[in-house]
C-alpha cells in the first residue's frame, strides 16, 4: 500500500459485521388491514358519539381517525425505506420511517391538545349522554383496538415509526376500557361528569407518549450522538489499541434505529505504518463489538504530520 493510500480516509464498512433486521419478513399487509379496520371504527364511533352525546366517544373517534392516517403514513414510509441506496441518496431511504414517526407523533400531539380543550369545555357546557349507546360503541372500539395492536406488535419492536402507530392503538384500547367503565357510571349512577374526566385522562396519557418518543426521533434526524453511548469510553477503547496514539475530530450518529455511524481522525505512530491494515481492522472490530457501530469512516495520520483540519469542536488525544 502506498503512503497516499495509507493516509487517505478509509470509508469501508466492517464486512461481515451486520446486525439483525428486526423488521425482516414482516408483512406490510398487516398495516393495510389496520388502516381499514380503524377507518371503519372511526365511522362507527362518530355515529355513536353524535347520537349518544358523549364527547369521550367523539374524541376517541377523532383519535382513531388519526390512527388510521398514521398507519397509512407508516405503510408508505416503510415502502420508501426499503428502496436501495442511489447516487443521490448514498445511505438509502432508511430515514423515511423516522419522518413518518415525526408526522405521526405531531398529529397525536394535536389530538391530545384537542381532547384537553373538549374535556374542559364539557365541564362548563354539560350535555345529556346516552350511556347504553356509549357502552356499545366502546366495546366495538376495544375489539378493534386489540386486533390492531396484535397486528402491529411484531413490527413495533424494530421501528420507532411503527411503535408510534402501535402506541396509538394501545392508547385507544385503554381509552375504550375507560369509556366502557364511564358508560357504566353514567347508566347506573348518572355521573355525566365522568365523560369529560375520562377525556382529560386520555389526553394526558397521549401527550405523555408524545413527550417520550418525539425527542428520540428528532435526535436521530438531527444526527445527535446516541444517548446510551459513552463517548469517552469509545475514545479510550480506540486509544488502548496497540499502535494508536490519539483520536480526534470524532463524530458518532445514528443512521436509523438499527445502524450507527462514526467518523474520526486516528493518529498512529510513524513506526506503526507497516501495521496500518491490522490497526484499522482492530479499530473496526472494537467499534462494532463494543459500541455497535457498523459503519465507520476513519482518516489516519501520524503524529509527525499533525492535522490539517482546524475544526474547533474536537475530542483531541484524550
Amino acid at each position: 500500500m502506498s503512503e497516499h493510500e495509507r493516509h487517505e480516509g478509509d470509508t469501508n464498512h466492517s464486512h461481515g459485521l451486520t446486525r439483525s433486521d428486526d423488521l425482516a419478513g414482516v408483512s406490510d399487509l398487516r398495516l393495510i388491514w389496520a388502516v381499514i379496520i380503524n377507518q371503519i371504527l372511526t365511522v362507527g364511533e362518530v355515529i355513536a358519539g353524535i347520537f349518544s352525546g358523549s364527547v369521550a366517544l367523539l374524541s376517541d373517534a377523532a383519535h382513531n381517525f388519526n390512527d388510521a392516517n398514521a398507519l397509512l403514513i407508516a405503510y408508505i414510509a416503510r415502502k420508501i425505506a426499503k428502496k436501495k441506496a442511489t447516487e443521490r441518496f448514498a445511505f438509502g431511504y432508511r430515514r423515511a420511517e423516522l419522518l413518518g414517526a415525526v408526522i405521526n407523533l405531531t398529529l397525536l400531539a394535536v389530538i391530545g391538545l384537542y381532547l384537553v380543550y373538549e374535556g374542559i369545555r364539557r365541564f362548563f357546557e354539560p350535555e345529556e349522554i346516552t350511556g347504553w349507546l356509549m357502552a356499545a360503541a366502546s366495546i366495538l372500539a376495544l375489539v378493534v383496538d386489540v386486533g390492531t395492536a396484535l397486528l402491529l406488535w411484531a413490527m413495533s419492536k424494530g421501528s420507532l415509526n411503527v411503535r408510534a402507530a402501535f402506541v396509538h392503538n394501545i392508547v385507544d384500547a385503554a381509552g375504550s376500557v375507560a369509556v366502557l367503565i364511564g358508560a357504566g357510571a353514567i347508566i347506573w349512577l348518572k355521573w355525566n361528569w365522568v365523560d369529560p374526566v375520562l377525556t382529560l385522562v386520555l389526553s394526558a396519557y397521549i401527550l405523555y407518549q408524545v413527550y417520550a418518543m418525539l425527542p428520540k426521533a428528532m435526535r436521530i434526524l438531527m444526527e445527535g450522538t446516541p444517548p446510551d453511548l459513552n463517548v469517552q469510553a469509545l475514545v479510550d477503547g480506540i486509544q488502548e489499541l496497540d499502535g494508536v496514539e490519539g483520536v480526534h475530530h470524532l463524530h458518532v450518529w445514528e443512521l436509523d434505529e438499527q445502524n450507527r455511524a462514526m467518523e474520526a481522525h486516528v493518529v498512529i505512530a510513524p513506526s506503526e505504518m507497516d501495521r496500518f491494515d491490522e490497526i484499522k481492522q482492530q479499530i473496526k472490530e472494537t467499534l462494532f463489538h463494543d459500541f455497535e457501530i457498523s459503519h465507520s469512516t476513519l482518516e489516519f495520520e501520524t503524529s509527525e504530520q499533525g492535522c490539517e483540519d482546524d475544526e474547533a469542536a474536537v475530542i483531541a488525544n484524550m
